[in-house]
């Protein structure tokens, strides 16, 4: 399926479905290009460090669209409650109700991950500190950052689970025991 690309962000976008779909080594520029419409010559142009510069601007891009929709409400939302909330909606949405890979958690568990591993750590690292400043604002000063952690890190795994059995409410429901258990009901 071939995406129409004109610029730069149009091309982020669709680098993005090349390496959730391929990962980072599967992802040739001549698979790229197929999928993009774009030859060698134009990826370089948008490009110049190559399939290399590709995986960062589209790290860039999931970082930016997580901290507008997620971190930043958390940490600044004056109903914090509220804001975890709004969490568990958008990372719902973003990874498609578990149809769709994490693809930082992809980057952090392939032979790609110590060229991006700043970027990574800094990707989880700020979802868990901004959801522990969230909880802490909750009232919950002793064990917020376990807890926080222990959240994280089980979205991840529920997207491994629901890909790895075929099922995205596996997703789902662990989002819901999730929210359910941090009892921050509207």
């Amino acid at each position: 399926m071939t995406r129409t690309v004109n610029e730069r962000a149009d091309a982020v976008a669709a680098l993005a479905e090349i390496f959730r779909e391929f990962g980072y080594e599967g992802a040739s520029l001549s698979r790229i290009g197929a999928r993009t419409g774009l030859g060698k010559g134009s990826l370089y142009h948008f490009f110049p460090g190559g399939k290399e510069e590709m995986a960062a601007a589209v790290l860039a891009e999931i970082d930016g669209w997580f901290e507008r929709a997620v971190f930043a409400p958390l940490r600044e939302d004056p109903d914090p409650a509220a804001a975890i909330r709004r969490m568990f909606r958008e990372t719902d949405a973003y990874f498609r109700s578990g149809r769709r890979v994490c693809l930082v958690g992809a980057f952090a568990l392939g032979d790609v991950r110590d060229r991006f591993a700043a970027r990574i750590a800094t990707y989880f690292a700020g979802w868990r500190d901004a959801l522990a400043d969230a909880l802490r604002r909750t009232g919950r000063d002793e064990g917020a950052a376990a807890e926080a952690e222990h959240v994280v890190s089980a979205i991840q795994g529920a997207l491994v689970l629901a890909r790895a059995v075929d099922d995205p409410d596996v997703f789902v429901r662990a989002l819901a025991r999730l929210e359910g258990g941090l009892g921050l009901a509207a």
